[in-house]
């Protein structure tokens, strides 16, 4: 039996009006949306000639022409044979047909699949099978037009994405997430930095096949009237740049973005005093660049967030006046998700993370043994080792599941060892994070060659390469001769591998 904490915060720093327990016990929203959907059609009649979205570099769409055009990649999509409840992919890059894609797919009924764009063809392959992709919007491939068209009676319960998110057991796993799921995270998102209507300018720099991009920037973006505007990929002078030029005033990314913009030579060549939120999570943030950043936004609130696939993405938020004093913290429940612990450590008051609310996804596609052991009589558990205190503020501590955080990219370890015993001279592999100064961490490998072999770290990072996404390919790999060190169950001694290992300089 999971034994919870508990816990009563003492303070409460976001507004909660509005917010009721359901039957099922989860607190939740009053008068949201039905569907994305209809929270889109709801911004078009408010702003119909305000740009929505805009590539940079490229097109730029009111928000009338954003659904204009995605009703007609969904009548598109129905005379592909696309029917209500389908799956259609996304393997597109981040850009104005992404956003298309995405809502002409919830319009058609069907559920949209967003694909990460780094994964490895066989990666790719397994998150289409897995989810039996009726239709897979491709690079270079012509968006289908039809008659335009809004499938009618979307529900707050129905599933309107699947993110993969990677697991423990090496597999990705499918997040459903609902209409309601997606609709409270947008919610949350404008209640946790009071954002305004019709005046917002989003920066994306992240990938929208992230929560973050999608769910925290995109979406809330879209439902307050701003404008989005999308970078294909990163790079950070045209970072600095566009957000000058497109009048950026809102900038969400990870810390080690926010840390190599702030560093570059020319920082103090580009006026960034219209800048008023900087939200930024994904991996720990230090004081000292907490406290950069004041700086170098000075007219900027911050926030830093701290979510999973599972919460659909915010799941707590450290707001503007906490940020640097209790920066060691991912802050408070962010509205209206509670928070609790299980099997707490009496000796250090730490113990698994749960998490319920409006947010939390319905549960993975088509794996109902993973669903029922993550998501337990409406809490889901998370897998960081966390501290509560009385105040509210939630602190992770620690990672039950075996990953690495390398500059807000999760990277579970399991996944790439699994790669790396393929090769023929692996006999058996660990991975565990190094430390790096901007990165916060990087994929570091230990393998132990099959006897009479050796292994030459350079080749066996290009045979990774052929099996894993860019970034959980290692950049450091050691040769150890002797066995992996091993507790009595057999179970790896993680902490040990990583105290023996001599790094040395990385490999890419």
């Amino acid at each position: 039996m999971v034994e919870k904490q508990g816990l009563k915060a003492a303070i409460e720093p976001f507004d909660m009006s509005g917010i009721d327990r359901r039957a099922d016990g989860v607190l939740a929203y009053s008068g949201l949306a039905t569907s994305v959907v209809e929270m889109l059609s709801a911004s078009v009649d408010r702003f119909a000639d305000h740009e929505a979205v805009v590539e940079d570099g490229g097109e730029r769409l009111t928000y009338r022409q954003l659904w204009d055009r995605s009703r007609r990649v969904a009548g598109g999509l129905i005379q592909e044979g696309v029917k209500p409840k389908d799956r259609v992919a996304i393997r597109l890059g981040n850009g104005v047909d992404w956003c298309v894609a995405l809502f002409a797919s919830m319009m058609a009924g069907a559920i949209a699949v967003p694909v990460n764009t780094r994964l490895s063809e066989p990666e790719v392959a397994y998150v289409l099978d897995d989810s039996q992709a009726r239709y897979v919007f491709e690079p270079g491939r012509a968006m289908p037009q039809g008659p335009p068209t809004v499938r009618e009676n979307l529900q707050p319960a129905d599933p309107a994405a699947i993110f993969y998110t990677s697991g423990t057991t090496g597999f990705p796993k499918g997040a459903v997430t609902t209409h309601e799921n997606f609709l409270s995270n947008v919610e949350t998102c404008r209640r946790l930095m009071d954002l305004p209507e019709g005046e917002l300018r989003n920066l994306v720099s992240v990938p929208l096949f992230h929560v973050t991009g999608c769910n925290s920037q995109l979406l809330p973006t879209l439902r307050l009237g701003g404008t989005t505007v999308v970078m294909a990929s990163f790079d950070v002078q045209r970072f600095l740049a566009v957000s000058v030029q497109e009048g950026i005033n809102l900038v969400t990314s990870v810390p080690a973005i926010l840390w190599l913009a702030m560093t570059q030579p020319n920082f103090a060549d580009f006026d960034l005093s219209g800048i008023r939120w900087v939200t930024y999570g994904g991996a720990p943030t230090p004081p000292e660049q907490v406290a950069r950043m004041l700086e170098a936004f000075p007219n900027a609130k911050l926030g830093n967030g701290f979510g999973l696939t599972e919460t659909s993405s915010v799941a707590t938020f450290l707001p503007h006046d906490w940020a640097h004093p209790r920066a060691e913290t991912v802050g408070f429940a962010a509205p209206p998700v509670e928070l609790d612990l299980a099997d707490v450590d009496p000796a250090t008051g730490a113990g698994e993370l749960l998490v319920r609310g409006p947010n939390v996804v319905a549960g993975y596609w088509g794996k109902p043994e993973a669903t029922a052991e993550a998501f337990v009589g409406g809490w889901l558990h998370t897998g960081d080792i966390a501290r509560l205190d009385s105040d509210g503020f939630c602190q992770i501590v620690d990672r039950k599941k075996d990953m690495v955080n390398r500059g807000g990219e999760n990277v579970y370890c399991v996944e790439v060892e699994n790669a790396l015993v393929c090769h023929p001279d692996v006999f058996e592999a660990a991975v565990v994070g190094v430390p790096d100064t901007m990165m916060g961490e990087k994929v570091g490998a230990v393998v132990v060659p099959r006897p009479g072999r050796s292994v030459d770290p350079a080749e066996l990072v290009r045979f990774a390469k052929t099996r894993l996404a860019d970034f959980k390919v290692p950049q450091y790999v050691v040769v150890r001769p002797d066995p992996l060190p091993r507790n009595p169950g057999g179970k790896v001694l993680k902490a040990t591998v990583r105290d023996q290992a001599d790094w040395g300089s990385p490999l890419r």
